[in-house]
């Protein structure tokens, strides 16, 4: 991340940092997006796809604290974890994760404004998001 605060300005207080990993390109083909055909429980042990390191999200925890991560894969964990440490490290500082998004490559590296909308589910600790970006034209 200090690679691209060099090239970009360093992440306000407060914003919202989103993962362009490519992945997106992926779904919704199964095998390509999730690195296995099946489904369930007997698709964990083969689950393949990028996440957000536990030393970055502790990093941007401790030098930026975020409003909000999101990433464009399945998870904010990569996906054989077990011990899902992002989420245990972003969530413990009420920083929210938003995962599965699409178009990244559409918005700008910075200066987007990002309105995210979660279905409200009682008792729930997730739901489906709609998340839209908005783009300042000068």
């Amino acid at each position: 991340m200090i690679d691209w605060e060099t090239a970009n300005g360093q992440i306000p207080k407060g914003s919202i940092v989103l993962f362009n990993t490519g992945y997106a390109k992926f779904y919704p083909n199964r095998k390509e997006y999730f690195g296995t055909d099946k489904k369930g429980m007997e698709a964990i042990p083969e689950l393949h796809f990028p996440g957000i390191s536990a030393q970055a999200s502790t990093w941007l925890v401790e030098n930026r604290l975020p409003k909000s991560v999101g990433i464009d894969t399945a998870s904010i964990d990569y996906g054989q974890s077990k011990d899902f440490q992002t989420h245990r490290i972003l969530l413990g500082n009420n920083i929210s994760g938003f995962e599965n998004l699409t178009n990244l490559d559409s918005i700008p590296v910075k200066g987007a404004y990002i309105v995210a909308l979660p279905m409200k589910i009682a008792g729930g600790s997730g739901g489906p998001l709609r998340i839209v970006a908005a783009i300042r034209q000068d």
